[in-house]
């Protein structure tokens, strides 16, 4: 499964995917029901996790250590690019942790949106800062952004 952003141009994505995996699609009716419905409740206010099988394949394996480590990021809660590499024992590995988030294949689902810089900046994102900020007042209405009690 691959989440794409409409910023993103759907014919690149399906390009990019069709080098990294070969060419061939195949047509499975169905098969990303439970994930449409998932992401329509996480939109809804009805969902603020999600139980879906992941496919990192694309990803490198400290990218993908990090794109798992986003989904314990609790709904409603940040934690900064520093935070992230320190708690997947990495503390000076800052920027890949960046680079990691920039090219999850899950956002939403691995919610690299709630990563912030330091200062509490929102950074970049893959969706656009606009998607970044909807993403983070939909899990936080009064806009305070709350400090992960993960540590």
């Amino acid at each position: 499964m691959r989440v794409a952003f409409a910023s993103e141009e759907h014919e690149r994505v399906l390009e990019q995917l069709s080098e990294s995996l070969g060419a061939r699609i195949l047509r499975s009716p169905g098969a990303l029901d439970t994930a449409a419905r998932q992401l329509e409740e996480y939109f809804s206010g009805h969902r603020t996790s999600f139980t879906l099988p992941l496919d990192l394949r694309l990803s490198t394996e400290f990218r993908r250590r990090v794109q798992l480590e986003l989904g314990h990021i609790g709904y409603g809660h940040t934690l900064s690019y520093r935070q992230m590499a320190e708690r997947i024992g990495k503390p000076a590995a800052v920027r890949a942790v960046g680079s990691a988030c920039a090219t999850n294949p899950l956002p939403i689902v691995l919610p690299c949106h709630r990563v912030l810089r330091t200062d509490g900046s929102l950074g970049g994102y893959l969706g656009g800062l606009q998607a970044k900020r909807i993403l983070l007042q939909l899990e936080n209405p009064n806009g305070a952004r709350q400090p992960s009690t993960l540590f």
